[in-house]
């Protein structure tokens, strides 16, 4: 039902015109998806280890949208909400240790057409309720039909430790907020302990990390064939003896 406000025109523009400013948002996390893909696929051809454990992509709905452009006393029209609301498109990358975190913020940082508009560091600095996790707000260009777009999103990096007191927190509150209940007092203070117990995990956890890779080397012993052969896409391929000859300077 069409209301007196709006002509079906005005409804079928406005429509036209959401989607296509959801769709680039979309796209953004399409981008950085297959980045990041495409640095799992480096990581274990080359380095025999993944950094990465997961990663979890989510889109603001526009209704979502609006509620934060309310809050936030932004303009409402579709310039307004990308200069108030800065986390439509997000992205969590969850990793096995605290390293890794910085592994993977250092290699976004190196590709050049992303732009790093600012970055929250959770982790060196904890909140008061004890969340960690890194922070960073991304441009990402997007290449529509007609015109590049530089969309900005979210993207938090955090450890499995991290990421389970993280989901377990918004639980309890959206428990609670549900009813329009305070979250007890000793619940809170439970939570701040669970956190600290789960920077503690991470800490021990890195510490045997370290200490493993370097039995790792120490006791490295790799067969001759295996170095003749490279591994790609789950696909063995021989390296030519002519040109490992020629590498050791022998003759084919």
């Amino acid at each position: 039902m069409i209301t007196n406000q709006f002509s079906m025109n005005d409804l079928k523009k406005f429509k036209h015109e959401i989607t296509r400013f959801m769709m680039t948002y979309k796209f953004a996390l399409d981008e950085m998806e297959t980045r990041i893909d495409i640095l799992v696929q480096e990581f274990e051809m080359l380095h025999e280890y993944n950094p990465i454990e997961h990663t979890k992509s989510r889109l603001k709905s526009p209704e979502g949208i609006f509620q934060k452009l309310m809050r936030k006393g932004g303009e409402l029209s579709f310039e307004g909400i990308k200069g108030s609301v800065k986390d439509i498109a997000g992205l969590r990358i969850t990793c096995s240790f605290v390293s890794d975190i910085y592994v993977i913020s250092k290699m976004l940082r190196n590709q050049n057409d992303l732009h790093i508009l600012s970055e929250k560091d959770y982790i060196k600095n904890p909140k008061p309720n004890g969340y960690q996790s890194l922070h960073l707000l991304i441009e990402v260009p997007v290449h529509m039909s007609d015109r590049e777009e530089r969309v900005c999103m979210e993207v938090q990096i955090r450890t499995i430790a991290m990421d389970c007191w993280a989901s377990l927190e918004h639980k309890i509150f959206y428990k609670f907020n549900e009813g329009n209940q305070a979250v007890p007092a000793r619940l809170l203070e439970e939570l701040k302990q669970a956190a600290a117990s789960a920077a503690a995990l991470d800490s021990q956890m890195e510490r045997l990390h370290a200490e493993i890779s370097v039995i790792k080397e120490e006791q490295a012993d790799i067969a001759e064939d295996a170095l003749n052969q490279i591994m790609i896409s789950n696909q063995k391929f021989p390296l030519p003896k002519a040109l490992l000859a020629l590498m050791s300077g022998e003759e084919s």
